[in-house]
Order: C-alpha cells, then structure tokens, then sequence
C-alpha cells in the first residue's frame, strides 16, 4: 500500500452515516471507500498542468479575426448582440 497522508474532511450528517453503513456492508474501512471514490473521481477529471494551459491560450491569441476593429472596446455590446440574434 502506498504511503498515507492524514486529511481531515467535513461531511455532512447523512453522507457520513451512510457512508459508515456502506462500509459497513462491504467490510471496509469508511476511509477506504474515500481514498477509492477520489481516485475514481480524479480518474475522471485529468489534472492540467497549469503550463500547458498557458501554452495552448498563448497559441489561440490571435488565430481568430471577428473583423470588428473595435471589438477589445466594445466586446459587451458585441456580447449582448450576439445573445439577442
């Protein structure tokens, strides 16, 4: 088993109770069935690196022309005709 770091979590009444029967049911321990739920949630939701974000924003700017030379001065009324149409 990989090493374990100590975390505290607030849960509500009804999550923790049932919580506690699901563990119960399985034979588990409650913080087993947290340590699983998160790395199923993070499995999920892949982790961008903060890097590469700024890199791929960087290589959006200026790929695209709306044709509205104004458009940095004037983008919530172009917003708000955009939303009307």
């Amino acid at each position: 088993m990989p090493s374990l770091v100590r975390t505290q979590v607030q849960l509500t009444k009804e999550q923790a109770r049932d919580l506690k029967a699901q563990a119960r049911s399985e034979e588990r321990s409650m913080a087993d069935l947290v340590r699983e739920s998160v790395a199923e949630y993070l499995a999920r939701r892949p982790m961008r690196d903060r890097r590469e974000l700024i890199r791929r924003a960087r290589d959006l700017a200026g790929r695209y022309h709306s044709g509205c030379p104004d458009v940095a001065e004037n983008h919530d009324r172009y917003l708000e005709d955009a939303f009307d149409s």
